[in-house]
C-alpha cells in the first residue's frame, strides 16, 4: 500500500486479532477438558487410553493446517487477503459448534469420535488458511516502522484468549461438580467461544480488499528474500523458531493437565495457574513487539529468548522441591511473560521478509508446518513422557531443550526491521527528508 490509513489499521488488528483468539481460546478449552472430552468420545477403563484418545483428536486438526495454508492462502494472494479471511472465519465457527454439539460415546456409538475428529479436522483446515491471510493483511495495513506493535496483538490476541478460557475453564470448574464437568461444562465453555462469529465476521466484511501488487517495489525487509538462498534461510530459520514458540505455549497449555496428573493438585490450581500463566504473557508479548520497532527484530528476540533458556531449569528445581500452590503461579508467570516475549518480534521479522506476491501461502506454511509437525504433538508427547518415566522433571527438560533450538535459530535469523529502526539503534542521523 502507497499510504496507510490509521482507521484501516486499527480494523485490520482487529480483525486479525479477532481470528487468532477464537482459534486460541478454542484450543486452550480443549486442553482444559481434554480429559472431560476424552470420556465423552473415548471411553475406556484406563483413564491414561482415554486422555490419549482425546489428545489425539486434538492433534488431528493440525493435520489439516498444511492443506489449510496451501489452499486458502493460495486463495488469499490471487483473490486478495479479505476473501481468504472470510473463509477462514466460517469454517473455523464451523468447525468449533459441530464439535460442541456432538452427541457422546454412550449415545451414538463409533459415530461419536468420528464426528469429533471431522470437527477438528474441519477447523485445522481453516486455521491453516487463516494464520496467513489475517497476519499479511494486518501487517499491509500498517508503516513498516509500527509492525511489531501490530504483530504484538496477534501474540497478545493468544494470552487474551488463553486467560479467557481459563477464567471461563476456572468458573465452571467452581460451579459445577466434575460429573456435571464431563456432561455438559465443557460444551458450554467451547460454545461459549463462538459468541465473538458475528462480530469477527462483520468486522471483515467492511475492511477494504487490498489487492496483491505483483510488480510493486521489494521493501528493505522483502530484498532479504530475493535470492532462492536468502528465500529458504528466512522459510527454515523461521519454521524452526515458530516451532519453538508453538512448542512453548503448548507446554504452557498443558500445564493445568500437568498439575492435575501428574502433581496430583485440586482442578482450580491449575486454571489459576494458567490465569496467571496468561496474564503475564499478555503484557510481555505487547513489551516485545513494541520493542521490536524501537530496537530491531533480533534484540528483542533474542535477549528475552536467552533469559528464558537461562531461568529454566533453576525455576522447575526450585518448584519441584516443594510443590505448593505459591510455587506454581509463580513458576507460571515468571516462564510465561519470558517465553512470550520473543515472539511477536520473530512473527514480524519472518512475514515482513517473505516476497508480496506468495506470503500469505508463504506465511500459512511457515507457520503451519512446524506447529503440525510439534505443536500438534507437545501434548501427547508430554503425556507419554510423563506416564513412562514417572518423572515430573521431564516437561522442564522438553521445555529447555525447545527454548535452546529457538535461540539457535533466531541467532541466525536476519535483521528485517525498517533501516530507519536501525540507523537509530545505531545512534546514526536519519537522512533528510
Amino acid at each position: 500500500m502507497a499510504g496507510h490509513d490509521p482507521r484501516i489499521a486499527r480494523r485490520a488488528i482487529l480483525a486479525a486479532t479477532c481470528g487468532n483468539a477464537l482459534e486460541f481460546y478454542d484450543f486452550v478449552t480443549y486442553a482444559y477438558f481434554a480429559i472431560q472430552i476424552g470420556h465423552t468420545f473415548f471411553p475406556s477403563t484406563s483413564g491414561y487410553l482415554s486422555l490419549m484418545g482425546s489428545l489425539a483428536t486434538f492433534g488431528a486438526g493440525f493435520v489439516a493446517r498444511p492443506v489449510g495454508a496451501w489452499m486458502i492462502g493460495g486463495y488469499a494472494d490471487r483473490h486478495g487477503r479479505k476473501s481468504g479471511m472470510f473463509l477462514s472465519m466460517i469454517l473455523m465457527g464451523v468447525g468449533i459448534i459441530t464439535l460442541a454439539l456432538t452427541p457422546g460415546y454412550a449415545t451414538i456409538g463409533i459415530a461419536a469420535p468420528i464426528l469429533a475428529i471431522a470437527a477438528r479436522l474441519c477447523q485445522g483446515f481453516a486455521l491453516g488458511g487463516e494464520v496467513g491471510a489475517a497476519t499479511t493483511y494486518m501487517l499491509e495495513s500498517v508503516p513498516p516502522e509500527r509492525r511489531g506493535w501490530a504483530s504484538s496483538w496477534q501474540n497478545s490476541s493468544q494470552m487474551i484468549a488463553f486467560t479467557v478460557g481459563a477464567l471461563v475453564a476456572f468458573l465452571l470448574s467452581l460451579w459445577l461438580n466434575d460429573d456435571q464437568l464431563g456432561r455438559y461444562g465443557w460444551r458450554i465453555a467451547l460454545l461459549a467461544g463462538t459468541t465473538i462469529l458475528p462480530f469477527a465476521l462483520m468486522i471483515r466484511s467492511s475492511l477494504p480488499d487490498h489487492p496483491v501488487h505483483h510488480d510493486a517495489p521489494m521493501t528493505e525487509a522483502e530484498e532479504l528474500t530475493a535470492t532462492p538462498t536468502g528465500f529458504w534461510r528466512v522459510v527454515i530459520l523461521g519454521m524452526i523458531i515458530i516451532g519453538a514458540g508453538t512448542t512453548t505455549t503448548y507446554i504452557f497449555l498443558y500445564m493445568a493437565t500437568y498439575a492435575q496428573n501428574t502433581l496430583h493438585l485440586p482442578i482450580w490450581v491449575g486454571m489459576a495457574g494458567d490465569l496467571v500463566n496468561n496474564g503475564a504473557g499478555m503484557m510481555t508479548a505487547i513489551l516485545g513487539g513494541w520493542l521490536s520497532d524501537k530496537v530491531g527484530r533480533r534484540p528483542a528476540m533474542i535477549w528475552p529468548q536467552m533469559a528464558f533458556v537461562v531461568m529454566i531449569m533453576p525455576l522447575f528445581t526450585w518448584f519441584l522441591a516443594a510443590p505448593t500452590i505459591a510455587a506454581f503461579l509463580i513458576l507460571n508467570v515468571v516462564l510465561s511473560g519470558l517465553g512470550t516475549m520473543p515472539f511477536s518480534a520473530a512473527f514480524t521479522a519472518v512475514s515482513e521478509s517473505l516476497p508480496r506476491r506468495m506470503r500469505a501461502r508463504a506465511f500459512a506454511l511457515v507457520y503451519t508446518i512446524p506447529v503440525t509437525t510439534m505443536g500438534g504433538t507437545t501434548q501427547m508427547n508430554l503425556a507419554w513422557l510423563l506416564h513412562r518415566t514417572g518423572n515430573p522433571a521431564v516437561l522442564a527438560w522438553y521445555l529447555m531443550g525447545i527454548a535452546c533450538m529457538g535461540l539457535g535459530a533466531m541467532l541466525f535469523l536476519p535483521e528485517s526491521a525498517p533501516l530507519s529502526i536501525r540507523r537509530v539503534r545505531r545512534g546514526r542521523p536519519l537522512p533528510a527528508q
